[in-house]
């Protein structure tokens, strides 16, 4: 909730502070910044995850960094004021956790 928060926040503020002189570039920016920023606090996720001492390398973290950057871009939506587009996402990115949460058990 707090990265889709901030990514709101980060969003509006490019908003809010271009006034008439908004261009689509700021807004790219900070998109960019947002999606570079998030990608290391997955990369976090990642390796924070896959630091156990087992002899074969294993990768965990996966989803929940997945998640993370969905997080983001839902808020990034949200604070272009795209909230059909936000809805829509969130409601996707929680039938697609839910579902493969259910078919993980099989493998």
């Amino acid at each position: 909730m707090l990265v889709s928060l901030g990514s709101s926040v980060f969003t509006l503020i490019a908003i809010q502070t271009g006034g008439t002189q908004l261009s689509a570039d700021a807004i790219s920016r900070v998109v960019q910044g947002i999606a570079a920023g998030v990608g290391f606090l997955g990369a976090g996720e990642i390796l924070r995850q896959s630091s156990q001492t087992s002899k074969s390398p294993e990768v965990h973290g996966l989803t929940s960094a997945a998640a993370i950057w969905v997080s983001a871009a839902l808020g990034i939506a949200a604070g272009c004021g795209l909230w059909q587009l936000g809805l829509i996402g969130a409601i996707l990115t929680v039938i697609i956790l839910h579902i493969f949460k259910r078919l993980e058990k099989f493998y």
